[in-house]
């Protein structure tokens, strides 16, 4: 691990600062204390010399930045490389005279920014409770932990990081769809001719009273419609595990007669992971740049294994941009709904939040 460049002036935490390897030796003189002393020996030589910087180390009770105290033991703060952007952090390192016997350290984060976002109160609080609370590390008595600790911030941060990274993101889709998208764009409004798969696009027949059926184990979660000016716009999305199924899934949204005579059906994309590759496509389904735009839309929000499809009605007025947002909107709240915003590909199964139905 490279080490991060030395703390600046404004990061400095005492201008008095005792000398880490003189402190370190001092405390292997004494037998109770000799475990902090190669504990701390460790995290000079994985973190270098110029990122940890003692905060007391007489045993009296101090003060953090944030009204805190340092349990009346040994304290430091230590810069820690970010993996990511090449960002660092400071955290706080309080060590109480009980440490490693029987109380495990705390660890305090004292950056008010991680990169360009502000920390907020969830990041600060997870981190302040790294060694009691049952998703972070593990501490058992007479075992040092200070290292396990920090790496464990280390993801922590890196995790709410990514967070912040994708909401920003969405944020600047949604407000680049308000703006509105360029002229030409404007004046290919709604009641174009389809240019779609035979398959998916095949008109429905008065006398069908059959529905295509689904592939097995495939459940489409459908959020609430958006209205706007008398046009309605209905957001579905399910789990898949192949591209094959996406055509079927189609298929069976097409056989019901009340989206096939919408304006534009199944504006959808896909993304889906079969081994080592990414499958993904989208389909505008008549609707110019609407397919990429939520194909733009899964790939910010990291969602793999989902096809998302959003149904059109036309209400006879036209809407210019404001059609992208909610589509785009319909999409999200889809997604949402049925839980593949919160959790890993393999923990969901389409399950439901909030208010929407299943199909």
């Amino acid at each position: 691990m490279p080490s991060p460049p030395p703390l600046s002036k404004h990061e400095t935490t005492n201008q008095n600062e005792p000398n880490l390897t003189e402190f370190i030796a001092e405390l292997s003189l004494d037998p109770e204390r000799e475990p902090i002393a190669s504990e701390l020996g460790v995290l000079q030589s994985i973190y270098g010399d110029e990122s940890i910087k003692l905060w007391s180390s007489n045993g009296s009770p101090e003060s953090t930045p944030n009204g805190s105290s340092t349990n009346n033991g040994d304290a430091g703060t230590i810069r820690l490389p970010a993996p990511f952007d090449d960002t660092t952090f400071i955290v706080l390192v309080s060590l109480p005279l009980s440490y490693p016997a029987s109380s495990p350290p705390q660890l305090q984060l004292l950056s008010r920014y991680i990169g360009p976002f502000g920390v907020d109160p969830a990041l600060f609080g997870a981190i302040l409770r790294t060694f009691i609370s049952s998703e972070g590390v593990e501490w058992t008595p007479d075992s040092v932990c200070v290292f396990d600790g920090l790496e464990w911030v280390r993801e922590r941060c890196a995790e709410w990081f990514e967070h912040q990274k994708n909401e920003k993101a969405v944020g600047e889709l949604l407000r680049e769809d308000e703006r509105g998208v360029s002229s030409a764009q404007v004046d290919a409004e709604e009641g174009k001719g389809k240019q779609v798969a035979e398959l998916v696009h095949e008109a429905p027949d008065d006398s069908r009273s059959s529905v295509v059926s689904m592939p097995e184990g495939i459940e489409i979660i459908e959020a609430e419609p958006i209205t706007d000016r008398k046009s309605s716009f209905v957001g579905r999305a399910c789990r898949i595990t192949h591209p094959s199924q996406v055509p079927l899934v189609l298929a069976h949204l097409m056989s019901d007669r009340r989206i096939a005579r919408a304006a534009h059906p199944v504006i959808n994309a896909w993304r889906c992971q079969v081994g080592n590759v990414l499958h993904q496509d989208n389909d505008d389904d008549g609707e110019t740049a609407a397919g990429g735009r939520l194909a733009h839309l899964l790939q910010i929000l990291d969602v793999n294994n989902v096809l998302v499809v959003v149904t059109r009605y036309w209400g006879g007025i036209r809407l210019g941009p404001d059609r992208f947002k909610h589509i785009n909107q319909s999409a999200r709240n889809a997604l949402d709904l049925g839980g593949f915003l919160d959790a890993p590909d393999s923990q969901v199964s389409g399950k439901r939040q909030g208010r929407g139905k299943k199909r």
